[in-house]
């Protein structure tokens, strides 16, 4: 399983899952695009790409993945800086709690915008590139609530549950074209988002999991970075719950 000579890019990998992935593309071999908002964070990121693997070349693209427009220029600039681009990780996210009825509009717009609408841009802004030279990998990051649902978080799941249809319908119409399209749907995983549940919340997720514990980053980063590998080239279209036993 190696991603040794690619060019993989990632979206919001100025932290948690996002950085966990990069760092470990860098470290199997991989130049990385770093795209994010906070272009401080983002550089400590690619430091810590080089950390991983002496020589590892991380570009840093600060922008608004909600944006056509930022989205398109990233995948711009990463094919004429590295020649190619062989995966693609939409892992952009963002998560605000509420009840359905109370739900401002905003809130929804900006949900869509960042969850479900920046994926669809990575997908179509991804493919021109990988249409050329008739490979490439994108992976798209959801979560067990776009299986499940949950209470209050009706806009959070709905916008996780439309990145699997994405995945599935992606992976249909571009795979005569040798392009792989799946996604990885995680659990309860440690990262700053998730400090900010209740602990009842937090202590019954932990019960439902059978290995009974949250995950961490880097137990989603290396499901990813094997679905960007020559190691799942049969593979395309499909979901992995990365949860630790929750979704059976």
């Amino acid at each position: 399983m190696t991603v040794a000579g690619q060019t993989a890019l990632v979206t919001g990998a100025s932290r948690g899952i996002g950085r966990a992935i990069a760092v470990e593309l860098a470290r199997g071999g991989a130049d990385i695009a770093l795209v994010g908002r906070d272009e401080t964070a983002l550089k400590e990121t690619a430091a810590l790409c080089a950390q991983a693997r002496p020589g590892a070349a991380a570009l840093v693209i600060a922008g608004d993945v909600a944006e056509r427009s930022a989205v398109e220029r990233a995948v711009e600039e990463t094919v004429e800086r590295f020649g190619r681009l062989d995966a693609a990780v939409a892992n952009a996210g963002q998560s605000v709690d509420g009840l359905l009825v109370r739900l401002k509009d905003d809130v929804l717009d900006r949900l869509i915008e960042v969850n479900l609408k920046s994926a669809f841009y990575l997908c179509s802004a991804a493919a021109r590139p990988m249409m050329k030279q008739r490979s490439g990998s994108i992976v798209l990051v959801s979560s067990i609530v776009g299986l499940t649902g949950n209470a209050g978080q009706s806009a959070y799941a709905a916008t996780k549950a439309g990145l699997l249809g994405l995945c599935a319908s992606a992976a249909k119409e571009l795979g005569s074209r040798n392009i792989r399209v799946n996604a990885v749907a995680p659990g309860l995983i440690e990262t700053a988002m998730t400090e900010k549940m209740p602990d009842a919340a937090r202590e019954m997720l932990v019960q439902q999991a059978a290995l009974g514990r949250p995950g961490t980053p880097q137990d989603v980063s290396g499901v990813v970075a094997f679905l960007c590998s020559g190691a799942s080239g049969y593979i395309t279209g499909q979901t992995i719950v990365v949860d630790g036993g929750v979704v059976m």
